[in-house]
């Protein structure tokens, strides 16, 4: 497996040159460009790794399936989908244009950034730091990674320049999508984006979906397989931003991105794959890491479909 991983890098770190790091949080500037690579977490424990899996990154996006997790567990999907929709959208993962036009002025779905910041509204807690610690220490949980926390910089970062964040959030906060307080609902969205993990934590993530909910290294049962299911289904839709269709077509697994460059993909039944790449393409998906995801999807025959 290690062989084949090797291979599939070698074979795609052309394509970083394609791309460019996301630039519009300052701090993400700071990443390499030439930065890629791969771990895999199997469902019997094994873990195989190439190129630059230790590269620490931002969870970014990535993080949505987290909170959507909680919150489901908290309300029930059915409260939690009267909020956020499941629906595809075309348009860019932090569109006001989808938010005000469609869908009653309820987000398409929960992996882009209006109806992620409307699923953190409803994860339960008395104060901000309650509601992301509890995100925190989930995180943690299935990763098996204690040492997860912030990184400071990037939170400060995203916080200074999150005002299209802030539209989203006060317009939601204006139709009742949103009816706690906005700016402590944000803080704690900034927060979850700026968690700090590397390939194995998210091919561990991974891992915990494509084994229905349960965490595949200890055996224990932490989620509800129905929730697990819902999970990976909006994965597969929406997942990819607006390139979610092509992604489904080409590799065909539940996948999320964040633009720090990881990409958590989920073969089920099978393994959780942890992909970093910080060049991105003009969609906010890493440019290289997609390659190597298709490339390994059509080695060891992953699609769903």
């Amino acid at each position: 497996m290690e062989k084949l991983l090797d291979n599939i890098i070698q074979t795609n770190r052309k394509y970083v040159e394609e791309g460019e790091v996301a630039s519009y949080i300052p701090e993400l500037k700071k990443g390499n460009k030439n930065d890629l690579g791969v771990y895999v977490t199997t469902l019997n424990g094994e873990e195989f790794r190439a190129g630059d899996y230790e590269t620490r990154f931002t969870i970014q996006s990535i993080s949505k399936v987290i909170s959507l997790i909680i919150a489901i567990m908290d309300n029930g999907e059915d409260y939690v989908f009267s909020k956020v929709g499941v629906e595809h959208t075309a348009d860019a993962f932090n569109s006001i244009t989808n938010l005000e036009t469609k869908n009653l002025h309820r987000p398409s779905n929960p992996m882009i950034n209006a109806g992620a910041i409307a699923i953190v509204s409803l994860i339960k807690g008395r104060e901000p730091d309650e509601v992301f610690e509890r995100i925190l220490n989930f995180t943690r949980k299935i990763t098996g990674n204690d040492n997860i926390n912030i990184n400071r910089e990037a939170y400060i970062s995203e916080k200074a320049t999150g005002d299209r964040n802030r539209s989203l959030a006060y317009f939601m906060k204006s139709t009742g999508v949103i009816t706690n307080d906005v700016e402590k609902v944000l803080d704690v969205y900034f927060k979850q984006c700026s968690m700090e993990v590397t390939c194995k934590d998210i091919s561990r993530i991974g891992a915990f979906l494509a084994n229905d909910g349960v965490i595949p290294l200890t055996g224990e049962k932490v989620i509800p397989r129905e929730t697990a299911r819902i999970v990976k289904a909006i994965m597969t839709t929406c997942g990819m931003y607006d390139a979610s269709g092509e992604f489904a077509v080409n590799i065909g697994m539940p996948a999320k991105s964040g633009v720090g460059g990881g990409i958590m993909a989920v073969a089920p039944e099978k393994m959780g794959i942890g992909v970093v790449g910080p060049s991105l393409d003009k969609k906010g998906n890493s440019i290289a890491g997609i390659k190597v995801l298709a490339d390994l999807s059509k080695e060891l025959e992953l699609s769903i479909f």
